[in-house]
């Protein structure tokens, strides 16, 4: 059931039933998976025969198969991980006073002009998995949600902002005062944002989106990735990866917590493990097939839905606190950016090269100083994460609990340093010409003279070849190419 209000009205109302069910059929070394939302005799029967047929076609695949009986789960406490809230399901109207009182908690904030959008949200899953192998199980989920997008300012000084708010148990979820209040200050926050400078600074990842750091390092330890060789963790196992002392630790019985499983979708057992520790990667994240692949054993971290074969996947993980708040980590860092809100990804899988938009607020002589915007963060994850110093708090109902990590040295590009030279008086209007060069790469920035555009220009400090020259002349009212 979803709800959404806007201006003070109920904006749209949603409430889905379904019943997605799959077969995955093995044919000796080959495989094939259906899937329907009919559970009707005629229907599974239909389902059957397709997947035999298809196995029957599909070229052979030695990894595959289920696990054998002594690999499976002997047990489980679903009732201990409180996976499901055994309160009423809320009405519509329960959840429409949650997103109209989060609304109105966000207006109420000054500065703020409009709330996009306000919603709130409940499900129920009930899941079970059965093989051919004897395993059979399953258990119930439930999530209540509640999330406010706040606007400020007009037209091209418009900032926007958010908060929300997921949880197993509607009793643990916020107020919608909370959120909504939360949403209207950190819009607000962001009004009057420009760009930072150009160089290498120091780079504190807020915790709202620190976790994104510690997922390329799941992503490059799970071992689809480097059974494919396009991680650039491939040769790391055993060495380290992180500072001294710190853990990443994967505990998939965490109470009333999102990434919490009993089994995995392959009818094994799910237990604690360390996949970092005291900085040294230690292991990867494998399911059957690819545990087979790389001649290792099943860390029961198979994921899937009813679709697809399954997949290795994280459970909830944790990263070690440091000992500093997010507050002396931005005194220490003096001049930087603090990151909280992240656009668009380019990582290299191969290399850890990493670049991304991102936006927040700038430091400086170890304060708060203004908002920022447009600006692109780049360095490489191997360094990046060797070097981390975190922060002593996080949440920890998250699946992903990652306090504030403080990054130094990354490359920061916004606003360009661009030489601004005067060259002397143009012929036709007598005064002078101004050449403005545009920033290479990261901020690069190169000299040009007038006639020297789409020509390989040099930075006048290192003279190396740059890209071609983009510089233009500015005039008083209106502007020539050089």
């Amino acid at each position: 059931v979803s709800v959404d209000v806007r201006a003070g009205a109920l904006e749209q109302a949603e409430r889905s039933e379904a019943i997605d069910i799959g077969l995955r059929v093995f044919v000796g070394q080959k495989q094939a998976n259906v899937s329907a939302s009919d559970i009707s005799d005629r229907t599974i029967e239909e389902m059957a025969m397709r997947a035999v047929a298809m196995a029957k076609e599909a070229p052979d695949v030695p990894i595959t198969g289920v696990a054998s009986p002594d690999q499976l789960t002997q047990g489980w406490d679903v009732d201990a991980l409180d996976l499901s809230d055994p309160t009423p399901e809320p009405g519509a109207d329960d959840l429409q006073a949650d997103a109209l009182a989060a609304e109105s908690a966000a207006m109420a904030v000054d500065g703020v002009s409009q709330v996009q959008q306000a919603t709130a949200a409940y499900g129920a899953r009930d899941i079970w998995l059965a093989a051919s192998n004897g395993f059979s199980g399953g258990y119930r989920r439930t999530d209540r949600a509640l999330s406010c997008v706040a606007i400020a300012g007009t037209g091209t000084e418009m900032e926007r902002d958010y908060s929300g708010d997921s949880r197993i148990f509607q009793s643990d979820l916020r107020s919608a005062e909370e959120i909504g209040t939360e949403a209207g200050h950190r819009t607000v926050e962001r009004q009057g944002a420009r760009k930072p400078p150009t160089g290498t600074y120091s780079v504190l990842f807020d915790e709202r989106i620190s976790s994104s750091l510690i997922g390329h390092l799941l992503v490059a330890a799970n071992g689809s990735s480097v059974a494919r060789g396009s991680s650039w963790l491939r040769d790391k196992l055993g060495q380290q990866i992180l500072p001294d002392g710190i853990n990443l630790i994967e505990d998939p019985h965490r109470p009333r917590t999102s990434g919490t499983r009993p089994f995995d979708a392959e009818g094994l057992p799910t237990q604690r493990r360390l996949i970092v520790e005291d900085g040294t990667l230690t292991g990867w994240t494998l399911d059957l097939a690819t545990a087979r692949t790389l001649g290792m054993t099943s860390t029961g971290n198979a994921a899937r839905g009813t679709s697809a074969p399954p997949s290795p996947s994280n459970w909830n993980v944790t990263l070690d606190s440091g000992t500093n708040t997010r507050d002396d980590l931005i005194r220490d860092m003096g001049t930087g950016l603090l990151v909280t809100s992240m656009i668009g990804s380019t990582i290299n899988p191969n290399t850890g090269d990493y670049s991304r938009g991102a936006a927040g607020m700038w430091v400086e002589n170890g304060e708060i100083a203004y908002p920022v915007n447009e600006c692109t963060i780049a360095g490489n994850l191997i360094d990046m994460l060797r070097a981390i110093v975190p922060a002593n708090a996080a949440r920890t109902h998250l699946s992903r609990v990652v306090p504030s990590l403080l990054v130094p040295g990354m490359t920061l590009a916004g606003n360009c340093p661009a030489f601004a030279d005067r060259r002397g008086p143009d012929r036709r209007t007598g005064r002078d010409q101004l050449c403005r060069a545009d920033c290479g790469p990261l901020g690069q920035t190169r000299r040009c003279r007038p006639g020297d555009r789409g020509r390989p220009g040099g930075e006048r400090s290192s003279g190396a070849n740059t890209a071609a020259c983009t510089a233009r002349l500015w005039l008083v009212g209106r502007r020539n190419r050089g």
